[in-house]
């Protein structure tokens, strides 16, 4: 699964699909829509390949490259709660 980041705002789920379907068998595409505006991306979506040759292929070709009139950001996804988090930590105790 790829994320690809920098999206243009007019950018829709098809074509995400449609574009990366150029660089291998995609099985899904999707654009991560604003709340509380449906109709708007957020600039960002996740890409699944069949295969991690296309989906490593695929970052080869776009990362860095101007898509619908923005430089795409494309890397392997991670599942969340991995990477550049916020602090987690539990409180400490009371006094008495």
């Amino acid at each position: 699964k790829l994320y690809v980041g920098n999206l243009s705002f007019q950018c829709q789920s098809e074509d995400l699909r449609d574009y990366f379907s150029g660089f291998g068998k995609v099985d899904d595409a999707t654009v991560v829509m604003d709340r509380d505006d449906p109709g708007r991306s957020r600039g960002f979506g996740f890409v699944t390949f069949a295969t991690k040759d296309d989906a490593e292929y695929a970052i080869t070709k776009t990362d860095n490259v101007e898509w619908m009139g923005r430089s795409l950001r494309v890397n392997m996804s991670r599942p969340r709660g991995e990477g550049g988090g916020g602090f987690r930590g539990g409180g400490g105790g009371g006094g008495g």
